[in-house]
Order: C-alpha cells, then structure tokens, then sequence
C-alpha cells in the first residue's frame, strides 16, 4: 500500500508543480469538457434499469494539458444489481514540441464483479502525433508503469492473498477521424502488460443532432489474461448515450 500511495502522490505531484510554474509564465487557460449520459428502464412482466454517466474533461495551461475523467456504470434487474463500475482517472501531457510529449497519469477503478475492490494503477512515459489535423488525429504512448488490485474478502478467503501489484509496460493508441461534418469514429487501445495482460478497447461513432448535443454510441472491451478463479477473462459493454460538449 505504501508503494501505492508513493507512486499517486509523485504522478500527481510533477505535473501539479510544473503547471503552477506554467500559470505564472504563460497565463494562456483554455478549458473544454464533454458530459455523457444514458439510462434504460422496464417495468412490468420485466423489471430492470442501467444508467452510464461519464464527464471528460480537458484544461491546457501553457506547454501543459490536464485531462480529468469519471465514468460510472451501473445494472439492475428484478432488484438485483447485475454490474457496477465506477472510474476516476487524471493525465497530464507536456508538450515537448509539435509532436512530442511526456505523460503522467493515475487511475482508479471499482468494479466488485471481477472479484476485486479496487485498482490503482500510475504510469509516465513518452508520446507521439503521428497524424495531427482537423480532421483526423493518431497518438501513441508508451511507458512504465504500476499497478495495484486489493482482492475482496471473499475472494481473498478463496485465492489465500489479499492484494497484488506489478511493475506493468504501459501503451494507448488514440485514433480520431470526422465521417462527415456532423458524425466522428474514435478508437482507444490501452493495455498493461507485466506479470498478466489487462487490456481495454473502445470503439465509438458520435453524431450531432443539435448545437452541442450529440448521440454516442459505443462498444467497450475489457481483457484480463488471468482472471481470478470463476470470473470470465473478458467483459463487453455496449451502450447508446446523449452527449453534450461545453
């Protein structure tokens, strides 16, 4: 635990005192978000309702962009919970030139279905725009990283531990493209390697129905090479969402 709390406190410290040195020299604050939104209910022969809510967003200060996200899923059906995943999750670039960056980031994930409490994991490395227009972009990052699973009491009563953690090599791939003047497709790779492979993937279409309201849908897959004993090694998510940028 304490290798967890030291490694959060110097990923979030570094970008911290670098931007307030950037807030005195630059002065130049830009801002933007996206909040998202979905929810199904049923009732009657069948009862069951989900919610997905999620908040991006980005602050750029001088050579420095912050990026902020939460995400929060969560399933009912007949009064019994069926999924429920709750995220935070904070990165910091620093532009080395037009091309170029250094990253650091940390993040924070429940989800008890896996069999887990929680995760932490903090990783730094170096970033790359092979593709950088307005229309379409492509990035990379690749680094070292870390990565903390405490176990629940149940599980941990079965497995005979109560935590893991791994030194892991950290890599995304972001890749953004406009279909249209009124519709984007994004896909996001992101994967931790070290002593398993735990991997996510995101495909996603947005497309504007008004001013800044726009519909999203996406397909999320989770991938875990190892998964605790009676859990499935990948998870699915598909869901159809209102988005609205600020």
């Amino acid at each position: 635990m304490k290798k967890l709390l030291l490694t959060a406190a110097i990923t979030l410290a570094m970008p911290l005192t670098a931007q307030a040195g950037a807030d005195f020299v630059e002065g130049d604050k830009t801002f933007a978000g996206e909040a998202e939104l979905g929810a199904t209910l049923t009732t009657g022969n069948t009862d069951t309702s989900s919610y997905k809510a999620r908040l991006n967003m980005k602050h750029e200060l001088g050579n420095w962009e912050n990026q902020y996200l939460l995400e929060g899923l969560y399933k009912e059906d007949t009064d019994e919970v069926t999924a429920k995943r709750y995220f935070a999750g904070i990165q910091a670039d620093y532009q080395i030139n037009d091309r170029s960056y250094i990253f650091f980031n940390t993040n924070y994930e429940v989800d008890p279905f896996t069999g887990y409490d929680f995760t932490s994991t903090s990783s730094a490395g170096y970033g790359y725009h092979f593709i950088d227009n307005p229309d379409t972009t492509l990035k990379a990052e690749i680094g070292p990283g870390y990565i903390y699973q405490r176990l629940d009491d149940e599980t941990a009563l079965l497995e005979g531990y109560d935590s893991t953690d791994s030194v892991v090599a950290h890599a995304v791939v972001n890749f953004e493209t406009a279909i249209s003047e009124s519709s984007k497709f994004k896909q996001r790779f992101i994967a931790d390697w070290g002593d398993k492979l735990d991997a996510r993937s995101e495909t996603s279409l947005t497309a504007n129905i008004v001013g800044a309201l726009a519909m999203k849908f996406a397909v999320i897959v989770r991938y875990n090479s190892e998964p605790l004993d009676g859990k499935e090694s990948t998870d699915t998510e598909t869901n159809m969402t209102l988005l609205y940028a600020f």
